[in-house]
């Protein structure tokens, strides 16, 4: 088996969001059912809903965010830079190299215009580590 994790972004309008996370992140549409999108960025896929009725809601309905979404690329520079030029807040957490125990990953955030929390880092993290 195989699995994928994915994760479910919470968003009043779906369509709006996916033009954005399409044009701020590279996103690429996989489907859209009208209130639910599927969208995946270089391979990662990740989904778009629309919570009314549903018992779940919105950051900004809620006044907190609900999910940290945790992406890794090659230049996580480019990736956060292209974010905030696109509306995305990049002060939550500016990009910096982290020493950890397998030497240094460089690591940074934004969030994006719907209230969600994105930390952006490099590949180092994707391996075993003694």
């Amino acid at each position: 088996m195989n699995p994928v994790i994915s994760v479910m972004l919470a968003v009043a309008d779906a369509d709006e969001a996916a033009r954005w996370y399409e044009r701020a992140l590279g996103a690429r549409q996989l489907w859209n059912l009208g209130g639910v999108v599927g969208l995946e960025i270089e391979g990662a896929p990740f989904f778009l809903g629309q919570p009314e009725g549903n018992g779940w809601d919105t950051p900004s309905v809620l006044g907190n965010r609900t999910v940290r979404i945790e992406v890794f690329v090659d230049d996580p520079d480019a990736f956060i830079a292209r974010a905030t030029t696109a509306g995305a807040d990049g002060s939550v957490d500016v990009i910096r190299d982290h020493e950890t125990p397998w030497g240094t990953h460089r690591q940074g955030g934004f969030i994006d215009p719907y209230g969600h929390l994105w930390l952006v880092g490099d590949r180092s993290p994707l391996s075993s580590h003694p």
